[in-house]
């Protein structure tokens, strides 16, 4: 008969690989594309990269902190207050691959 702490483990074990790590590639595979949506700030367009490992290690204790790793609009925007990252999900439209997100820098 096996120790209780061994069953535990096991327990804890099973929990990792069929809850925690799922959850976590799931959402660095949400962000870790650039994405378009609407500035809250200045009501433009912008297009903008976030920090898809931060995302995933906070999403493992609950919902994913979002950090802003680049926008399209800093250059003249560089200290604004990242309410972007604070828009549901369903706001944020259209994937970027970082080919498309240095077009986009370039065109404005």
């Amino acid at each position: 008969m096996p120790q209780p702490w061994t069953t535990i483990l096991a327990i804890l074990a099973l929990g990792v690989v069929y809850v925690l790590i799922p959850r976590v590639t799931d959402v660095f595979s949400r962000f870790r594309t650039a994405k378009r949506l609407r500035c809250p700030e200045t009501e433009r367009e912008a297009v903008v990269s976030f920090d898809a490992r931060q995302a995933a290690y906070t999403s493992a204790w609950g919902h994913p902190v979002l950090r802003v790793q680049d926008c399209s609009l800093w250059p003249e925007r560089k200290g604004c207050g990242q309410s972007c990252s604070k828009l549901p999900e369903r706001a944020m439209q259209e994937k970027f691959d970082r080919s498309s997100f240095d077009k986009a820098i370039d065109s404005f």
